[in-house]
């Protein structure tokens, strides 16, 4: 697989504790605050109002302090009291170069943490705007977790952020609590794995929402965790520290207390990418956000314990990139529309493209969109084996112009199902081309 810009959140950072004063409060009298969030990718996005200035972060429970990255020259936010530190986390790579800053005000919805330690990472690499189709500027998780119930519900794609002190349980039968043990600023679950046969080995995972991933194993051969025959190389995502790779391929199932998802995907990386994590415990992995959604969940750091309700996700099957190719946005580009009928009537005002439009003769309409290109294919890929390449612009799927979709409503176009033709038409060396192919299940 070539290398790819970030497909999958995943930051565990390698730092002491940091002090602070203050915490996440709810407005005297208000019980709790409702945010909404996008859910893209598997990943929560929500509105974080740092200093002032409205921004965009991943709710993410593997992260323990937030991080800040991706400002652009439209962005301008100030931070407080700052020095500079070096922050270490997963890849493969070199420890990079942050800033730290503490007595920062953040606000989610009315809740506010006025003493907010914040770091700061100016690598431009660091971006996931590109990947998910939509700005994002930080990932934040411990604090939020720490200092509220957090109750999500991913179908309606909304939080609710309990004071603990005020939070009453329901008992419900349709629901489970379990046991969370939180170390290190985060959380675990215990759980099992059934990997080649119907024997489950039970196993230790890292609740992490800011992975898209179903769950991550280590390999470990004599506790029963080993990579199953049918698997194929892949990049897994991008940490602070450099790129993560491993092997991708499907589990018969994961069981979480009494809830079991069948034909799991599953991904065993590479542990040279936890090199910075000098004691991984008895941690066997991560349960990441493709397993998570299927729940509606109450996230209770305060008193050790997680509740898990079914909701419309989980007999949803898990869903595996048919196609073979990653997309990304790439910058912007130019596309003419004729805006008058056949009789020459002008229709200037009907479902305009981008943010930007230029008028020539009251007869074309000159838009700004984003630009959609290949950043990766598999090898061996039905994509592969009719042609794309990397690089290739995305112009059009099966006859729908791509610039009036997100990206993610793209990346679906491509993987619908198994045994639907494709056909893409995309632009390469100034030349428009057609490829066709048919998705496959890889397993």
């Amino acid at each position: 697989m070539k290398k790819r810009l970030i497909y999958v959140s995943l930051f565990l950072l390698c730092l002491g504790p940091v002090a602070f004063c203050q915490v996440f409060e709810i407005p005297e009298g208000e019980k709790y605050q409702k945010v909404k969030f996008e859910l893209i990718n598997n990943l929560m996005v929500v509105p974080v109002e740092v200093n002032g200035v409205e921004l965009s972060f991943i709710l993410d429970s593997g992260v323990s302090n937030p991080i800040l990255f991706n400002l652009s020259d439209k962005d301008s936010v100030q931070i407080n009291n700052v020095s500079e530190i070096t922050l270490k986390g997963l890849g493969e790579g070199e420890p990079i170069k942050a800033l730290k800053s503490v007595g920062n005000t953040f606000k989610m919805g009315k809740a506010v943490n006025q003493d907010q330690p914040l770091y700061v990472v100016l690598d431009k690499d660091l971006n996931f705007s590109t990947s998910l189709g939509i700005p994002v500027h930080g990932i934040l998780g411990y604090h939020i977790f720490r200092d509220c119930v957090v109750e999500i519900n991913y179908v309606n794609k909304t939080m609710k952020l309990h004071d603990p002190g005020l939070y009453k349980y329901k008992g419900s039968k349709r629901s489970q609590t379990l046991p969370l043990d939180i170390i290190n600023r985060k959380a675990y679950i215990d759980a099992a794995v059934l990997v080649k046969d119907e024997k489950e080995v039970p196993v230790k995972l890292l609740v992490d929402t800011g992975s898209s991933d179903a769950v991550w194993l280590f390999q470990d051969p004599e506790q029963g965790i080993d990579i199953p025959e049918k698997n194929y190389e892949d990049y897994l995502g991008k940490g602070l520290n450099g790129h993560i790779f491993g092997k991708r391929t499907k589990v018969n199932g994961v069981r979480i207390g009494s809830f079991t998802l069948k034909d799991a995907k599953a991904a065993f990386p590479y542990m040279e990418s936890f090199g910075a994590i000098k004691n991984l415990g008895d941690r066997n992995g991560s349960v990441g956000a493709e397993i998570l959604k299927r729940f509606n969940l109450i996230i209770d750091y305060s008193r050790n314990k997680i509740t898990l309700k079914k909701n419309g996700n989980f007999k949803a099957p898990f869903q595996y990139n048919l196609a073979g190719v990653e997309l990304q946005h790439n910058g912007v580009r130019y596309i003419a529309e004729r805006i008058t009928d056949s009789r020459g009537v002008v229709h200037s005002d009907e479902n305009p493209i981008g943010s930007v439009q230029i008028l020539f003769e009251d007869r074309t309409r000159l838009s700004l969109v984003p630009e959609i290109v290949v950043s990766a294919i598999r090898a061996g890929s039905p994509a592969e084996e009719a042609g794309l390449k990397q690089g290739d612009v995305i112009l059009a799927v099966n006859g729908k112009r791509v610039h009036r979709y997100k990206l993610q409503e793209v990346l679906k176009m491509m993987n619908e199902k198994e045994g639907k033709r494709i056909r893409v038409l995309i632009e390469r060396s100034n030349k428009d081309l057609t490829f066709s192919f048919v998705l496959k299940k890889l397993f």
